[in-house]
């Protein structure tokens, strides 16, 4: 239970910075999005989630196909992953983005 709380209180922190990132002008930059709201779990295994360069680990979740990936971080996933993944700012097409730059660079 307190590892969730922790994940929480760590979820509303990264929030914060997300929306500063998405909401920047100029053109969107998929893997800096990444960097300030993905990577605290992504980066790290955090919460069982696969870390970018986890080859077998983004394959296994490409099975799936890419609009599953896509549609389970715009939803949220397990009650683990908030939805939208932490870019509340960020639009569906610059989800996918991320995604994408997240699977190009494990694969």
């Amino acid at each position: 239970m307190a590892s969730k709380t922790h994940l929480t209180i760590a979820c509303a922190f990264l929030l914060a910075a997300s929306l500063s990132v998405a909401a920047e002008d100029g053109p969107f930059d998929a893997e800096q999005t990444y960097k300030a709201t993905c990577f605290a779990c992504h980066g790290t295994g955090a919460a069982h989630s696969p870390e970018v360069g986890d080859q077998i680990e983004w394959e296994i979740r490409m099975g799936k196909g890419m609009d599953t990936l896509v549609q389970n971080t715009i939803a949220g996933l397990n009650g683990i992953m908030p939805p939208r993944g932490l870019c509340e700012a960020c639009s569906d097409e610059q989800l996918r983005a991320i995604v994408d730059f997240m699977v190009q660079s494990s694969l």
